[in-house]
């Protein structure tokens, strides 16, 4: 099976019609901060000859498919073997026009019976993105106490019987150790009506290496630079919320007719709320489902009150903003 057959990138036309406007620029640099198998990355370069393109993943099998994939884009890739919260130091100091998180676990790990993602095949229990490094998921089930797996299933799972799972785990452990990813689903499925279905978060501790990412990654845009964050997770998807909001409002009192240096907005959103997926992007690739997208562009802080774009008055919290030239409905239900 090709590495093209392996992946089908989620959103894609969404993601190149969001970038495009940065992209276009001369000169362009993107970073693609969740390489993955290079599906997204392959279409940003093909769409914008002249754009360069610094490639992160954690996942080394990822990204030597990747490498292959890319290879025709030689001179015009820079692919890194790192976590996205390392993505200031690989850039140093490296400014940039686009940027991409895809959050979501790539086919390639899902499909791979071995690294233990996916609880309808058997396997060891290793869910690292890395497996060159950190614990594994055996280990903290045999190793961690019954509150310390309940907080973990309660904060990164959201799971309202993380109690009554962690302490199932614990008395099951005493008896043999956990070794396979079918014992440990057969035990959730016995413990409660509905299974939990997001144990692996703090095996690789995505949602801190995330709320890392996002501020260095906003750092690093140009005015006029672009992100685009992919997230299938609430949790993740908060994050990211709050990480654009923050710097899509002022900080200056509302009676003042100027922005004091510093105080103004850097962000306009692009999106209202969180874009779903619609349905023929669902019947194309299933796993899109629980997919929710966010994008913004780095606008100049230190522009007149009177010059910024509609949507970034300042105001207690971001101002209403214009949607780029698509005319797709919000369906999340958020604002």
């Amino acid at each position: 099976m090709g590495e093209r057959e392996l992946h089908v990138p989620v959103l894609l036309e969404r993601c190149l019609e969001l970038l495009a406007p940065a992209l276009a620029r001369p000169g362009a640099v993107h970073l693609d901060a969740t390489l993955g198998l290079g599906g997204h990355a392959e279409a940003v370069l093909s769409a914008h000859p002249e754009a360069r393109l610094i490639g992160l993943d954690r996942d080394p099998q990822a990204l030597a498919l990747a490498a292959q994939r890319l290879a025709r884009f030689v001179g015009r890739t820079r692919l890194v073997h790192a976590v996205y919260d390392e993505l200031a130091s690989v850039l140093d100091g490296e400014e940039l026009d686009g940027t991409l998180f895809d959050l979501g676990v790539s086919s390639l790990q899902l499909d791979d019976a071995t690294r233990g993602f996916a609880y309808a095949k058997d396997a060891p229990l290793d869910m690292r993105m890395d497996q060159t490094r950190g614990v594994t998921a055996a280990e903290v089930l045999n190793t961690y106490s019954a509150a310390d797996l309940a907080r973990i299933l309660r904060e990164y799972g959201e799971e309202k019987f993380a109690s009554r799972i962690a302490n199932a785990i614990v008395r099951e452990r005493a008896r043999a150790a956990f070794d396979s990813s079918a014992r440990l689903a057969d035990l959730v499925r016995d413990a409660i009506p509905a299974p939990a279905r997001r144990t692996g978060g703090q095996v690789n501790g995505e949602l801190a290496a995330l709320e890392r990412a996002l501020p260095a990654a906003l750092d690093a845009l140009r005015p006029g630079g672009r992100i685009v964050v992919l997230a299938y997770h609430s949790l993740e998807d908060r994050l990211v919320k709050r990480a654009f909001a923050a710097r899509a409002r002022s900080t200056a009192p509302v009676e003042l007719p100027f922005e004091p240096e510093g105080s103004g907005p850097s962000l306009r959103l692009l999106t209202r709320g969180a874009e779903l997926p619609g349905a023929a992007e669902l019947a194309a690739n299933p796993r899109a489902a629980s997919v929710r997208l966010r994008a913004a562009e780095r606008i100049d802080r230190t522009r007149p009150r009177s010059d910024r774009p509609k949507g970034t008055q300042p105001s207690g919290r971001p101002g209403r903003q214009p949607r780029e030239a698509s005319t797709r409905k919000n369906t999340s239900g958020e604002v």
